[in-house]
């Protein structure tokens, strides 16, 4: 449920979350850790009528000595069911008196019945996880430089060499760039058959810089339009963002806006990085260029639908893969409409109900909304909250 990695742990009769102080984030290549970068205080205050949460496992007294629990590492599978937790991890967590969950992203099926837990989920990532005050701050404070100057357009540009080695997205680089790419994926992720030249074309591929820039001049948007960039190295460096750059000169990001000592020492850390999700989560628009398997944009969509349906643009890879084809290829008639009409069908970040395959993080309606008058009395919001509004 956590946006970052974490640890946790069952023990004896309820559940404990444990947050390691020096994990190493396999993310963002840093060992910030959960203390690092969330206010923990407010994370267990918010939850303390929904699970008990302890910042170490107890000490427990046997024969008049103290003794430490150890805990005994269980691996959950992927997408697990909450029958598996109440009974697998359960077993083991009575047998050994504390366990030890790894890996532990996409470990709790999207899917569950009861929309408790669901609630639960959003309390948690939308409630109880909260950036430490200075990050807080700090990205309040970029946000407001921004503002000064009008409306402004945030981008989450996935475009390094991780993704892209993942995603088996090689045809438009050069020989000696596919050569890198390939090696790291032999390297990084375990053998899967791809057929490469198809991935484009079926939408599996992150936007270009430069496909993003003609999404947005074909949806009205001018070469006024300022954008901040949340993006790490991208593959390719400046041959690809200068197309980008010549239709939208106004880009910044964090390090631009606020060029502090504190944001230029953890460059590559968990800082800039939640820095970047707090200023995609407040601006006037956002864009991810790829949703896929992408903790940061997922979260974010399904954020900014939480607090408000915020507008967002989310490009139909898919839909656009054989319009951006057939322009490289010559074939340039009817290109910008081809686009705006591939993009207006999208919800713009507007309410909708949740259709598999669709991510619970990307959008968490109906379980965590509610009606003031709904037809079904179940959907009807509490009290406390209808008094409220």
């Amino acid at each position: 449920m956590c946006l970052l990695c974490s640890h946790c742990y069952l023990n004896a009769g309820f559940y404990e979350l444990h947050k390691i102080l020096h994990d190493c984030n396999h993310i963002f290549n840093t060992c910030s850790g959960f203390h690092g970068i969330y206010d923990v205080e407010h994370f267990m205050k918010s939850l303390r009528y929904d699970v008990k949460i302890v910042e170490k496992i107890p000490e427990i007294r046997q024969n008049g000595k103290t003794k430490k629990i150890k805990a005994v590492q269980l691996r959950p599978p992927r997408d697990a069911p909450i029958s598996w937790y109440t009974t697998d991890a359960l077993v083991k967590m009575k047998e050994h008196g504390a366990i030890y969950l790894t890996p532990f992203s996409h470990r709790l099926a999207e899917e569950i019945d009861n929309p408790e837990y669901q609630r639960l989920r959003c309390r948690v990532n939308y409630h109880a996880l909260r950036f430490k005050t200075n990050i807080m701050e700090l990205s309040q404070s970029i946000v407001d430089k921004l503002r000064a100057q009008g409306h402004f357009m945030s981008i989450h540009l996935r475009f390094e060499m991780d993704m892209l080695a993942f995603a088996g997205c090689f045809d438009i680089f050069n020989s000696k760039e596919q050569e890198i790419l390939k090696k790291y994926r032999k390297e990084n992720f375990a053998p899967k058959k791809l057929v490469y030249k198809e991935r484009r074309a079926i939408g599996k591929c992150p936007l270009t810089p430069k496909e993003v820039g003609l999404i947005l001049r074909a949806m009205g948007f001018n070469n006024s339009t300022r954008i901040y960039l949340a993006a790490g190295d991208l593959f390719g460096g400046e041959r690809f963002m200068k197309p980008f750059r010549a239709l939208f000169p106004h880009l910044e990001n964090h390090s631009s806006v606020d060029p502090s000592d504190e944001l230029a020492e953890n460059t590559q850390g968990l800082l800039g990085s939640a820095v970047d999700y707090m200023v995609c989560l407040l601006s006037d628009i956002f864009m991810p260029t790829y949703d896929g398997p992408s903790n940061f944009a997922n979260n974010l969509l399904g954020h900014r639908l939480y607090y408000g349906f915020r507008t967002t643009i989310r490009p139909d890879r898919k839909a656009l893969a054989p319009i951006f084809i057939d322009r490289e290829k010559g074939r340039t008639a009817g290109f910008e409409e081809a686009v705006r009409q591939a993009m207006f069908k999208t919800n713009l970040g507007g309410p909708h109900k949740r259709i598999p395959p669709e991510s619970f993080y990307t959008n968490s309606w109906p379980e965590c909304f509610c009606q003031t008058s709904p037809q079904n009395p179940a959907h009807k919001c509490p009290p406390e909250i209808l008094d409220s509004s």
